[in-house]
């Protein structure tokens, strides 16, 4: 009986190790989906403004009514200052980050977007490195790791910048005629390096989204809340950007087409789930552990975007974003060095966890304890 306890006990323990990794891999998978869906219901003439707003529509109905019945008893006394965060955390994702990210994803490709993406990791890394969020000490082979995995990450994104280099075809048989290819690549080749600069100028807002969003969550430890205040500001940031730059009202029509559904997915999936998943797992571990993952979302969307759209891959990109990955697995093993020096009891932001039966719990068994409670409130409520 004690031996199959103790069993219990060390597959309880891997599993809740398991659970950050587990969260942020099933979320790229969830991003790649949204490139291709998105790009999609771009050349059925959506637009990226209006898809931002209708985005954040659909994840406020969603995350809301969560946020309001499952935090209404951990939920902090919402301050002046506290607001004023999820107003700026609602312009840096929800209105900047994605449309930059719209504009080059349409003057470049998905593939290159996808790619781009992979210096995010590194952006986030030097701001929390200003932020005093991570710390380097080159007495430590890990801390030294850091520092040359983040160069060598930026180096690969420079190469994708400047070099582009043949296409290579993939996969043959594509639908799309050779003239429509040609097409699209005379187009993109005039625009790639604006497309390019923008999608980096995105990575930099969403870096700071990551940031902020870390410091909010310090001061408003409630984590639903957070997300649907950051969709629900993002709606009416969004709008007011959009009735700028779109003069036509017939953008804000959309039928039950591609659109309907690039709006419904990324509402829920890389809105609502996202923001929330990722405030979880950067209270556990640190927003540059959540960045971390962006290479595998690079793989899946290349693999669909040669598939689904037909694009062209260049050499440029696949060597600069070989490059990338192998600077970013090296930041990410001296961050996981950093994991393992840390002291019993204190997360890597600092932190003390929580306690729960004299054992200490993550993020993720405080989340299955704020649920089972509130079903208890529930039955309890029902049977009065």
């Amino acid at each position: 009986m004690e031996n199959q306890n103790a069993s219990n006990n060390r597959m309880s323990n891997v599993l809740r190790k398991l659970k950050p990794y587990l969260a942020m891999v099933s979320l790229q998978f969830g991003y790649s989906g949204m490139y291709i869906i998105t790009m999609v219901s771009f050349k059925h003439g959506m637009s990226h403004w209006v898809l931002s707003v209708y985005r954040h529509v659909v994840a406020t109905l969603i995350m809301a009514p969560f946020a309001f019945v499952l935090e209404r008893k951990i939920r902090p006394k919402m301050t002046l200052p506290i607001f004023l965060r999820l107003v700026v955390l609602g312009f840096l994702e929800p209105v900047l980050d994605q449309n930059l990210y719209n504009m080059g994803m349409k003057n470049t490709s998905t593939t290159f977007a996808s790619a781009t993406v992979n210096v995010l990791p590194a952006i986030t890394f030097i701001m929390a490195l200003i932020f005093r969020l991570e710390t380097v000490n080159f007495r430590k082979i890990h801390s030294v790791a850091k520092v040359i995995g983040t160069a060598v990450t930026v180096s690969g994104a420079m190469v994708m910048t400047l070099y582009k280099g043949p296409a290579l075809q993939m996969i043959k048989g594509h639908g799309a005629s050779d003239h429509e290819t040609s097409g699209t690549s005379e187009s993109s080749e005039q625009n790639w390096v604006l497309g390019t600069l923008m999608l980096i100028a995105s990575c930099g807002g969403w870096a700071s989204f990551f940031i902020l969003q870390s410091f909010t969550l310090k001061m408003y430890p409630a984590e639903l809340s957070v997300t649907a205040w950051i969709c629900f500001l993002g709606i009416f940031e969004g709008g007011i950007a959009s009735l700028i730059f779109e003069r036509d009202i017939s953008v804000w029509s959309i039928g039950w087409d591609s659109r309907l559904l690039a709006c419904v997915y990324s509402g829920v999936v890389c809105s609502g789930m996202a923001y929330y998943i990722q405030g979880v797992v950067t209270r556990e571990r640190g927003p540059v552990f959540v960045t971390s993952f962006s290479p595998l979302c690079m793989i899946i969307t290349a693999a669909l975007g040669s598939i689904v759209l037909a694009e062209q891959v260049h050499l440029g990109s696949i060597i600069g974003a070989i490059i990338i990955v192998c600077g970013l697995y090296t930041v990410v093993w001296g961050k996981s060095k950093d994991n393992v020096n840390k002291t019993d009891g204190v997360k890597s932001e600092g932190q003390e966890l929580p306690i729960k039966d004299g054992t200490r719990i993550d993020n993720f068994d405080s989340i299955e304890v704020n649920v089972a409670a509130a079903g208890k409130n529930v039955l309890s409520s029902t049977r009065s």
